[in-house]
């Protein structure tokens, strides 16, 4: 019995040692967030999401601070949008964007967002966050 359950320690051992390392989130700090309405190239078309409403083309411009000392990849962010009324421009939709390679340090990034037409600005942008991998993160139904 000792025999079998020291096999079984080794065997768990070894595949401790040659399994993939495990990458934890990492948090970004966001700061200097501000948003303009889009340039005419970035808005033309542009609908509300889930109908053909008209809607407003808005750029969410902001700045991720990243102190791990390593670039993060596949960067998601979080926040709330609100209207000149504390309606939700984004209804049960945490997630506003992603960024795919985030250096040590500051860099700035923008997100593009719909709204519909019928919700007034001013926009108030609450709660951002965001976080990604120190190594690749494989997506279902991507294709590198």
């Amino acid at each position: 019995m000792a025999f079998r359950a020291t096999l079984v320690a080794f065997i768990v051992m070894c595949f401790g040692l040659i399994a993939a390392p495990a990458h934890a989130m990492t948090p970004l700090g966001v700061s200097d967030l501000a948003y303009s309405e889009c340039p005419a190239e970035y808005a033309e078309g542009i609908v509300d999401s889930g109908s053909l409403g008209k809607a407003t083309c808005y750029l969410v411009t902001g700045t991720l601070t990243n102190n791990s000392g390593k670039p993060i990849l596949n960067a998601d962010i979080f926040g709330r949008i609100y209207d000149k009324n504390n309606n939700p421009v984004m209804q049960n939709r945490g997630r506003l964007g992603g960024v795919d390679y985030v250096p040590p340090g500051e860099s700035d990034f923008n997100i593009r967002v719909s709204v519909a037409a019928n919700q007034p600005p001013p926009l108030k942008l609450k709660n951002f966050k965001a976080s990604g991998f120190v190594g690749k993160v494989r997506r279902q139904g991507r294709i590198d």
